[in-house]
């Protein structure tokens, strides 16, 4: 069954005005971040992603007014600041950290491929989360963020995709984290149609990151087709905008762990402990160099962990996830922490953010850091391909997607 992927008519900044608008996505900061952040600029999409900023910082985060407040801000910049393509195009993003270069595809996917797994997932969602997505996009009437996509890398794909990257891009600018964003509007019939072709040829897409943007998608699909006496299939509120990259360019990074308490135990104590499922020795730094071994940080020193055989199954694509070896021999039995979702004693932290973190945040009141070693692209398809789910924060993508680069109007 091929794919339905499609060219849509993108809501898009003014060129000169592209850098002023683009912001990061609505769940990398907290409201007070965003705050900062958009300060002094009005146009800042963070007014429509994170349209609380706008209101009193004692607003419920799910009240009505953020709701209305996102859709006048969002309706305001695309009457005033942003244009329009006269007709149905794809688009072509990339982005550059330092070495790292990654170039994907703009387009809409089908709601009803998500729906019959032919966009394979690897996390649960949760419901609040998905719930305050999906009334987003019903009442802002748009994806405002594309869901990051990827595909097993093909040839024929990345080629039509260099010969677009040779042409002159609408967009090129460095943002203030240093990420490089370049874009291009692809509106050549002949470079849509065989675009058009090799995507839908595709056996399936991935989620990489957006599980709960590409969920409401999907949600608001649904609903509107129960609402709509008319409904023929081919409505724009049947897609939600994504970006496909191919699997080889992506880069995930690590996606470390704090604990606020030792469960009750002294440092020796919990370090016998520790040493039963793994090997425990003094190291002068904290990222592991390989997978199954772990960095610790206890009591101003790192430790290296490396789990030992027969702690874990090898042949299982989940239980062998680093995520998981930590979680089930020593997270859940050591610190106590069974679920890791809703245990407020754990926090999670990003691996851009490096070592010195996990070292600030030991010294700022959590008691133990734990550095892991990256999930892998394969590892998140092997787990998608198989319908399992990952245990949660596996993964940590960058560089993250711009929001307001481009929006889909669901009109």
């Amino acid at each position: 069954m091929p794919l339905d992927l499609r060219p849509f008519r993108g809501f898009r900044p003014r060129p000169e005005l592209a850098e002023q608008i683009a912001s990061p996505p609505y769940d990398v900061m907290n409201s007070q971040e965003a705050r900062e952040m958009a300060k002094g600029n009005p146009l800042s999409f963070l007014r429509v992603v994170k349209p609380e900023i706008d209101l009193d910082p004692s607003i419920d985060l799910y009240d009505d007014s953020v709701y209305a407040t996102g859709a006048a801000n969002l309706r305001k910049l695309m009457q005033e600041q942003m244009l329009q393509d006269e007709k149905p195009c794809f688009y072509v993003y990339q982005q550059k950290m330092g070495d790292h270069v990654q170039a994907g595809v703009v387009g809409c996917v089908s709601a009803w491929d998500y729906h019959a797994d032919l966009v394979k997932k690897h996390e649960l969602t949760r419901a609040d989360k998905e719930a305050d997505r999906t009334r987003h996009v019903r009442e802002l009437n748009a994806n405002t963020g594309p869901v990051f996509l990827t595909y097993k890398a093909e040839s024929s794909i990345d080629a039509i995709v260099e010969t677009i990257r040779a042409g002159k891009p609408v967009y090129d600018f460095v943002s203030p984290d240093g990420v490089g964003h370049t874009f291009w509007v692809v509106s050549d019939e002949s470079l849509i149609a065989s675009l058009e072709k090799e995507l839908t040829a595709l056996d399936c897409l991935y989620v990489a990151d957006g599980h709960h943007r590409s969920a409401s998608g999907s949600n608001i699909a649904k609903e509107r087709k129960e609402q709509n006496p008319d409904h023929g299939g081919n409505e724009e509120y049947n897609y939600f905008m994504a970006v496909l990259f191919p699997h080889d360019q992506l880069a995930i990074l690590d996606y470390n762990r704090v604990v606020k308490d030792l469960n009750g135990l002294g440092n020796e104590a919990y370090l016998e402990k520790v040493s039963e499922k793994f090997d425990v020795t003094p190291a002068a730094e904290g990222k592991p160099d390989a997978a199954r071994r772990f960095g610790m940080y206890l009591d101003g020193a790192w430790y290296r962990l490396e789990a030992r055989d027969g702690t874990f199954d090898a042949n299982d694509p989940v239980g062998s996830l680093d995520v998981a070896i930590l979680q089930n021999n020593l997270l859940a039995p050591i610190l106590g922490i069974k679920d890791p979702r809703k245990d407020s004693r754990i926090d999670f932290v990003g691996g851009i953010r490096g070592m010195a973190e996990l070292e600030k945040r030991v010294a700022e009141g959590c008691v133990v850091a734990f550095a892991l070693h990256p999930t892998s692209i394969e590892q998140l398809m092997a787990i998608a391909d198989a319908g399992k789910i990952m245990p949660p924060k596996s993964t940590w993508f960058e560089p993250k997607l711009r929001s307001g680069l481009i929006v889909h109007d669901l009109e």
